[in-house]
């Protein structure tokens, strides 16, 4: 029998095969250019993006029931493989339909691999370290998010812009290969609901559709059919689930308010801190007149908060526990986005370097306690189903925050030209985004026990 993997080893392949998601903010560099390889119109790269979000969105809770039933380490793998493959053909890709579909099989590729991702850290430290295998892995996620578009600039410079799909064929591969050291546990021999996936994974794409579409200019009836099609289908998904004995999640969790509320404000945090990569780099480029390289350097120091605040995340948990802990993440993410608000061309750069690092860091915070509480709350067995949960959460609130957000800019700037008028409406989109979040987190102290206990 081989002897068990030193868990930091095993968190690092874990890291390496999950960073593959976070590393695709690089494909945002290369828009211009596949924009113009491809002849596209502006709005037509769009599809880019959401083919990939609408595939991972919608089958990550099903991949991660997966991994709890056929192994974690087997679908990880699956899935990185699946990866290897799907950029490969991104960046090989002779035209724009062939290049929409293999971008659709890197997205299941990055639904089966990243869903395991949490299960997978968890497992491989005892249980009393379980905040210390989350907050590993949301720093290594942190880590790769602020590594992407920096390599991506640099890439696309010496070469072109398949290689910002070129360079993560290697990391897949590499990962796949070590990922033969991670635990391998028995099969669950527990039924699939093959049909509840089906309809979860359909009332997911028709719900993130929907978000998507009301963005663009399309008639309303489209996004609002969708959508009502995505609560019918919600419906029939819970009576289903309610009468299937292993479904793939349980809806009663979510009639615990100490269970539901966190899963709403994770939606919620996450639109609202979308406004630093929606709205942030047009502030620097055109207000602060920085380069586009400086931009990015900026727009990373989020994430190298991101990656201070795990670490800093999982000490505060075992001190004061994770409902305070993402209580306290969510309150300085919601603070911190008010004050970025009244940035003005004249705000000097190292104290938005310093606000961005806040920020950052306190999202974090909020991360790997969230996820504590969702993998805490659900039995050991569906640590899979757990991990996901909080990825689509993540999901549901970046793909509602680029329509929120954008609205509401619009809406602050109306009848204001030039650069008062982009920061009218910087200030009210960010305002609203952190006021409002504050303003939810208040609310859901009506019910303390979401918050105020161990």
């Amino acid at each position: 029998m081989a002897a068990p993997i030193r868990p930091a080893l095993g968190l690092a392949i874990v890291g390496l095969g999950a960073a593959l998601a976070p590393l695709d903010i690089a494909v945002n560099v290369a828009l211009p250019a596949i924009t113009a390889h491809f002849g596209l119109a502006l709005g037509d790269v769009q599809w880019l993006v959401i083919c990939y979000v609408l595939v991972y969105g919608s089958l990550m809770l099903v991949c991660g029931k997966l991994g709890d039933l056929v192994g974690h380490r087997l679908v990880f793998r699956v899935g990185l493989g699946l990866s290897a493959i799907g950029c490969a053909a991104c960046a090989m890709a002779p035209n724009w339909p062939l290049f929409l579909w293999a971008r659709a099989g890197q997205g299941i590729g990055t639904a089966l691999a990243l869903a395991c991702g949490p299960a997978l850290s968890t497992s491989l430290y005892p249980e009393s370290q379980r905040t210390r295998a989350l907050a590993g892995f949301t720093a290594s996620q942190a880590l790769a998010s602020t590594i992407g578009p920096l390599l991506a600039g640099v890439l696309i410079e010496v070469w072109d812009w398949s290689a910002v799909y070129w360079f993560r064929v290697p990391i897949a591969l590499g990962a796949l290969a070590l990922s033969g050291l991670l635990p391998a546990p028995r099969r669950d021999n527990r039924p699939f609901d093959a049909l509840g996936a089906v309809l979860l994974a359909c009332c997911m794409s028709a719900l993130l559709l929907a978000l998507v579409l009301s963005q663009r200019a399309v008639p309303t009836w489209q996004p609002l059919a969708l959508a009502i099609g995505a609560l019918v289908g919600i419906a029939i998904f819970v009576r289903h689930e309610n009468r299937f004995d292993e479904p793939i999640l349980r809806p009663a969790l979510f009639a615990d308010a100490s269970f539901a509320i966190p899963n709403l404000l994770s939606v919620l945090t996450n639109l609202a801190n979308f406004a630093i990569l929606l709205l942030t780099p047009y502030y620097l480029v055109n207000v602060l007149g920085l380069s586009a390289a400086m931009s990015g350097l900026m727009i990373a120091l989020a994430y190298v908060g991101g990656t201070a605040g795990a670490p800093l995340a999982a000490r505060l948990v075992s001190r004061f526990g994770q409902r305070p802990t993402a209580f306290a993440g969510i309150v300085v993410v919601g603070i911190s986005l008010m004050v970025l608000g009244y940035t003005t061309k004249d705000t000097p750069l190292p104290l938005l370097a310093a606000m961005l690092l806040v920020e950052g860091s306190a999202y974090g915070l909020l991360v790997v306690a969230y996820t504590d509480i969702v993998t805490g709350t659900l039995a050991r067995r569906d640590r899979g189903v757990a991990g996901a949960l909080a990825l689509v959460t993540r999901t549901l609130g970046i793909v509602s925050g680029a329509s929120v957000l954008s609205a509401l800019q619009a809406r602050g700037a109306a009848g204001i030209d030039g650069v008062e008028g982009f920061l009218a409406g910087y200030r009210f989109a960010f305002m609203a985004a952190g006021g409002g979040l504050l303003a939810a987190l208040l609310l859901s102290c009506f019910w303390p026990r979401a918050w105020f206990r161990r």
